[in-house]
């Protein structure tokens, strides 16, 4: 999360649908986001009224930087509204990896793309679906 509310306007490559965040031991890796991303971000930067340099910045003035208990606070409304029950940003990482492994994305990629260093840690993230398993049994070994 810290690597969100860390992110500036100016590191977002919006003809890329990338960014560069600055992960944990200040190390830098690329981020990739999908086309409705991309539009939705670029609207809420065409609403924005301040020349803070920050990514995500807080409704009210002056608009500084939204911080970690800015955005859960933020999620948990937005949750509440949407009737999803303990909602938390990292549920939203778990399962955009746990969905890129049922689709068949190879796990040493989906560990770039979370910036693990172990594997493990990868693997404790991303829940198999066993229907997935199943499937895969079949197609790879009989």
């Amino acid at each position: 999360m810290g690597e969100l509310v860390n992110l500036n306007i100016d590191d977002v490559l919006f003809s890329e649908r990338e960014c560069v965040v600055l992960g944990k031991g200040d190390s830098e890796r690329i981020v990739y986001f999908d086309a409705k991303t991309k539009i939705h971000l670029q609207k809420y930067l065409e609403s924005r009224k301040d020349n803070n340099p920050a990514l995500f910045v807080s409704l009210r003035k002056p608009h500084d930087r939204l911080g970690i208990p800015g955005v859960e606070k933020r999620m948990r409304k937005l949750g509440h509204e949407a009737k999803i029950k303990k909602i938390h940003p990292h549920k939203f990482r778990r399962t955009m990896a746990t969905n890129a492994i049922d689709k068949g994305m190879p796990i040493e990629q989906v560990q770039r793309l979370l910036g693990h260093v172990q594997i493990d840690t990868t693997m404790q993230y991303a829940m198999v679906n066993q229907n997935n398993v199943k499937i895969s049994h079949r197609k790879f070994i009989g």
